[in-house]
C-alpha cells in the first residue's frame, strides 16, 4: 500500500528546497521509489540515533521582508506578481500623489522668488556701498575745510550725518542679503524634501527575494506604512527545531547539522547551527519532540548554506516539513544515512 506524505501549507515565511524536476529525472521506477522512500522514512523516524546525535521534527523558514508605503497615495502601478523573483533595487510599485507634485512646483517657484530677492539685496548693497564711499569722501574733505574756516560747522555736521546714514544703510542692505540667502536655503530645502517624498513613492525591493504576497492592488489608496508586498529572502533560509535542555545544552554554534525533508528523504541537506535560544519554551503543537513528556524545549535554527540556496533557488517551495539532525558531540561522525546528498 502506498504511503502518501502530506505537505502542509503555511502563511508564514516557510521555505524548503524541493528539487522536484531534478528528483523526477533521477528517481527510480515509481513502485521501487515508493518502497525505498518508505523504508528510509521509517528508518530515520523510528530508529534511535547514535550516541551524540539528536533529531527533531521541524520546518523550514525564511526571513520575510515587507515593502511598505512610506507616504499616503494611490497605487499607480504594481509591477510584480506573487511568485516573481526580484533583485535588490528593482522597482516593484509606484504611488501617485498629485498633492505632493503640486507642492513641489510651489516650492520651486518659491526658490525662484527667493533668488530674485537675493539678487535685489546684492544690488542694494552695491548702491549703499557707493553712497557710503561718496559720503565718507565728502566728510573727509569737510574736515580740512572746516579747520581752515572755509566750511561752516553746520554743513560739516550735515556731511557727517550723511556718512553715518550711508554706513547704516549699507549694514541694513547686508542684513537683507543674509535674510534673502536664508530664504533661498529654506525654499531649496522644501524642494529637496518634496523630491525625496516623490523618490520614496517609487517602491523598490530592499534585497533579492521572491514575492510571497501582494497585499494591495493598482488603484487602491493606501496610507503611510501600509504594506504593499511581502518578499522572502532566498539567501536566509533555515529550519527551526526544538530540543530538550539535555540535548540543546551541548550544541556548539556554527557546528554542522543535517536536514531531511519529508517529501524527498533521499536527499540530505547540509546546514549549520546558527542560533540556540537562551530561554526554554513550551513545544509548539505543530512540532513535537520524540519524547512528549519533555514539554520545555529550546528553539534552534539550522541555517542552510547560502551557496546551496543560490544554486537551487529556482526550485524553492513553501510549506514543507522535515527533520533536523544535530551533533551533541562534535567528534561523532555522521552516519551513512545522513551523509550530504544533493541532486
Amino acid at each position: 500500500m502506498r504511503r502518501t506524505i502530506a505537505v502542509p501549507r503555511s502563511r508564514g515565511a516557510l521555505l524548503a528546497i524541493l528539487l522536484v524536476t531534478g528528483f523526477a529525472i533521477a528517481a527510480p521506477p515509481p513502485s521501487l521509489a515508493q518502497s525505498r522512500l518508505k523504508q528510509l522514512i521509517d528508518r530515520l523516524r523510528g530508529q534511535r540515533m547514535p550516541d551524540g546525535i539528536a533529531k527533531s521534527n521541524g520546518r523550514i523558514e525564511a526571513t520575510q521582508v515587507d515593502v511598505a508605503a512610506k507616504y499616503a497615495g494611490r497605487i499607480a502601478k504594481l509591477l510584480v506578481k506573487e511568485g516573481d523573483e526580484v533583485s535588490a533595487g528593482q522597482v516593484v510599485a509606484t504611488i501617485s500623489s498629485p498633492e505632493t507634485e503640486a507642492q513641489l512646483r510651489g516650492a520651486q517657484a518659491q526658490v525662484l522668488r527667493a533668488k530674485k530677492s537675493l539678487a535685489e539685496a546684492v544690488a542694494l548693497i552695491a548702491q549703499r556701498t557707493s553712497d557710503l564711499t561718496f559720503a565718507e569722501a565728502d566728510y573727509n574733505r569737510g574736515k580740512e575745510l572746516v579747520g581752515k574756516g572755509y566750511l561752516t560747522k553746520q554743513i560739516f555736521d550735515q556731511r557727517k550725518a550723511k556718512a553715518d546714514a550711508a554706513k547704516a544703510g549699507l549694514e541694513a542692505a547686508k542684513a537683507q542679503e543674509d535674510q534673502a540667502k536664508f530664504a533661498v536655503q529654506s525654499a531649496e530645502a522644501d524642494v529637496e524634501r518634496l523630491q525625496a517624498v516623490l523618490v520614496d513613492l517609487v517602491l523598490r525591493a530592499p534585497r533579492d527575494g521572491r514575492v510571497q504576497y501582494r497585499l494591495a492592488r493598482e488603484g487602491e489608496v493606501v496610507g503611510a506604512g501600509t504594506r504593499i508586498l511581502t518578499l522572502l529572502d532566498l539567501a536566509d533560509v533555515y529550519m527551526t527545531i526544538y530540543l530538550p535542555a539535555a540535548q540543546a545544552g551541548p550544541l556548539a554554534l556554527n557546528d554542522d547539522a543535517r536536514i531531511v525533508l519529508d517529501p524527498v528523504p533521499q536527499y540530505v541537506i547540509p546546514a549549520t547551527i546558527s542560533f540556540v535560544a537562551t530561554e526554554a519554551q513550551f513545544t509548539p503543537k505543530s512540532v513535537e519532540t520524540e519524547e512528549e513528556r519533555e514539554k520545555l524545549t529550546f528553539r534552534i535554527k539550522l541555517q542552510i548554506d547560502p551557496k546551496i540556496l543560490k544554486t537551487y533557488h529556482k526550485r524553492v517551495k513553501t510549506g514543507v516539513r522535515g527533520m533536523g539532525f544535530v551533533r551533541t558531540k562534535a567528534d561523532v561522525p555522521w552516519p551513512a544515512d545522513l551523509a550530504v546528498k544533493l541532486p
